[in-house]
């Protein structure tokens, strides 16, 4: 989805004995940091191991790892090694990041606390201030355990159907959608509905591969259910640990929605009623053909990413990799 830049001529990229974390990839690279050396000249006997330590701090600006149908990040950590006269070999680490989007302002201003400035206090100052940006993402993770319910009225050109009710529409990675349905009031009955998890992949105008490309929808999960003659139902559709949450960049929109979709009836559909006198053995036959008409509906929510070691729990593998030089 990215437009062709035009190429440079460069000499030492063109050398295998220069560290080029990029090469040899397909894609463009977006974002990057300077490259730290570990160790130089290093000599070891037969047997001997010697072990380095290595820190980095992602960029908040970065983009989360993203695998769409037409737009992918992928975060990769390069290691470089080379022997004398020798070319350079790389190793590729691929790891995930979640970013929580609006962490550059205070969700909350109104809770910080208010008191005089102390100049022989700057160093306890400054390390709360390090610890607001846990405390405010906390505080937007704690927003989707808020539980209002919301209520809508599904009805189609002959009348209402049911009442459904969610509980809340902001969830984070993990959590289970949870929604109820009342036939009991409906006016046209209802003989089966679906819900399904969906993420919608925008690509910007300035990037798409032609003009008025069409949205990318991707479903994550299914609920179908037949509900004739049924009073009230419900159900429960948990949200993956391996997707990637709701973000926005110049280049693509990532959100989330429930897309629902309604089989119902365009006649009257009578209820089978047991009667006390009634043998213990009867047949009940359903009908041969019915009319029905059928209907979607869409309603948006956002996803939140959550604790990175929960997300982590989606692997059970230890991964190991190792360079041969």
């Amino acid at each position: 989805a990215l437009p062709v830049q035009g190429t440079k001529q460069d000499v030492q990229a063109e050398s295998d004995t220069v560290l080029i974390p990029s090469r040899g990839e397909g894609g463009q690279c977006m974002l990057d940091t300077p490259p730290k050396i570990l160790f130089c000249d290093l000599r070891l006997d037969p047997g001997e191991s010697r072990t380095y330590s290595y820190s980095e701090v992602v960029p908040n600006d970065g983009p989360p790892s993203f695998r769409g149908q037409s737009v992918k990040y992928v975060y990769k950590l390069t290691i470089g090694c080379q022997r004398v006269s020798s070319p350079i070999k790389l190793l590729r680490v691929p790891f995930r990041v979640l970013v929580l989007h609006g962490m550059p302002e205070p969700p909350f201003p109104q809770d910080e606390e208010v008191a005089p400035s102390n100049p022989f206090l700057e160093e306890e100052e400054g390390g709360r201030r390090d610890d607001r940006p846990l405390e405010r993402a906390l505080d937007m993770l704690t927003i989707t355990s808020r539980r209002c319910p919301h209520l809508f009225n599904i009805t189609n050109m002959r009348g209402k159907v049911a009442k459904f009710c969610i509980f809340k529409t902001v969830y984070r990675l993990g959590e289970d959608i949870i929604g109820t349905f009342d036939f009991s009031e409906g006016d046209i009955p209802c003989i089966q509905y679906s819900v399904s998890l969906q993420s919608e992949e925008e690509i910007q105008q300035g990037y798409q591969r032609r003009p008025g490309q069409s949205i990318s929808v991707t479903g994550h999960g299914r609920h179908l259910e037949s509900c004739l003659h049924t009073a009230s139902t419900h159900f429960s559709l948990p949200v993956p640990l391996n997707v990637t949450p709701g973000f926005s960049t110049d280049i693509v929109t990532l959100r989330w929605r429930l897309h629902f979709e309604f089989v119902t009836s365009r006649e009257p559909m009578e209820s089978h009623n047991v009667l006390q006198n009634q043998p213990e053995v009867t047949v009940w036959t359903g009908a041969e053909h019915v009319d029905v008409d059928t209907f979607s509906w869409d309603l948006p929510i956002k996803v939140l990413p959550t604790n990175p070691a929960l997300t982590s729990y989606v692997s059970q593998f230890t991964g190991t990799n190792s360079i041969n030089i």
